[in-house]
């Protein structure tokens, strides 16, 4: 049975973005990743040996967030997903990453800019 172990809300600072002052500056973004695995092994053996790891699965997501800059929150969002998709030994079978850029540069009121991007293995 397919589990999804999702995490919302992960705040990461960074320096993405188009514009010189964003790159300087830095913004806050936020992650919402979901990952799906076989679920059997973990929920009948209780060992997190054989399910994802969240707050390893997050502590890397915050920091390939940090890493070298990129303009384009497709970019960003694409990057996050493979580490995903590679995450836990080959044990994530489909993911899904959204990243929010809530104080985007945008001349209008907004609430939030998101990117998502979903995927499936492909072994």
């Amino acid at each position: 049975m397919q589990h999804k172990i999702e995490i919302t809300g992960l705040r990461v600072f960074a320096h993405h973005g188009v514009f010189d002052f964003e790159r300087q500056n830095g913004q806050d973004f936020y992650i919402d990743a979901a990952v799906w695995v076989d679920g059997d092994k973990a929920a009948f053996s209780d060992d997190l040996s054989h399910t994802v790891h969240y707050g390893d699965l997050a502590k890397g997501l915050v920091e390939l967030t940090k890493q070298e800059p990129v303009d384009l929150l497709e970019t960003l969002a694409q990057r996050l997903l493979d580490f995903c998709l590679h995450f836990g030994n080959g044990i994530v079978e489909q993911a899904r990453v959204t990243v929010h850029k809530p104080n985007a540069p945008i001349p209008y009121e907004f609430t939030d800019v998101s990117v998502t991007v979903e995927a499936k293995r492909n072994d």
